[in-house]
């Protein structure tokens, strides 16, 4: 079985898409990586997949639509990594979704809009029997390092995790998705940095997480759920 890395947001609009995009162009430099995405009405990341594959641009990435998460791990026995990119709003699917993830990941704007609906999405999914180490909010969509500080200290202030970096709202961010392009592809070295940065954050919590769940499993660490 893969590991399984989620992006979930109870609004659209936040990053979601953009960060799982970036996961799997840093990921596939080095392993078997697929982007599955569970919103095959609206398929914008198969269409980012098309343009990526259209430019021929390294790594390649592989992106398949899917109906269910079942479904993706189903199609997934050669596969180390499968990131999910899940359609937004909270539901049956998307809980079922975050059970089956070693890592949930929500993205976050630093709006009370964004914030409200981002921190009360992980308090339904610890209610439902989702451990809070799992799940980590990622900072998007910010105009200044006063933003930042705002999220982090309203996330912290609820519990949960903040991965370090955040992405700041760029038009070569942007430009570089319509090329086919993550953000840390783009024609702004600075930019990519930024972005490698929070890559590099997401990369430490999931190896530490299949670490802590490795143990788990053989009765080395806290049993887990």
């Amino acid at each position: 079985m893969p590991v399984v890395v989620s992006f979930v947001s109870q609004k659209g609009g936040v990053g979601k898409s953009t960060l799982a995009r970036a996961l799997l162009a840093v990921a596939a430099h080095v392993m078997k990586a697929r982007l599955a995405d569970l919103d095959p009405r609206q398929a914008s990341v198969v269409a980012w997949g098309e343009r990526r594959a259209a430019t021929k641009a390294e790594p390649a990435c592989e992106v398949r639509a899917y109906a269910s998460i079942a479904e993706a791990l189903a199609d997934s026995g050669d596969v180390e990594l499968l990131v999910v990119d899940t359609p937004a709003g909270a539901n049956a699917a998307t809980l079922e979704v975050t059970r089956r993830s070693h890592v949930i990941v929500q993205p976050t704007g630093p709006s009370a809009d964004d914030l409200t609906p981002a921190v009360l999405t992980f308090h339904e999914l610890v209610k439902a029997g989702i451990p809070r180490e799992r799940l980590v909010m990622a900072i998007a969509r910010v105009l200044s390092s006063g933003e930042t500080a705002t999220v982090r200290s309203y996330v912290a202030d609820a519990g949960y995790e903040v991965l370090n970096g955040a992405i700041f709202e760029k038009i070569a961010y942007r430009e570089a998705q319509n090329r086919g392009q993550a953000i840390t592809e783009t024609a702004v070295d600075k930019l990519n940095s930024e972005a490698d940065a929070l890559m590099e954050a997401l990369l430490y919590k999931i190896g530490d997480e299949v670490k802590r769940l490795d143990a788990a499993k053989t009765g080395k660490g806290r049993q887990v759920r």
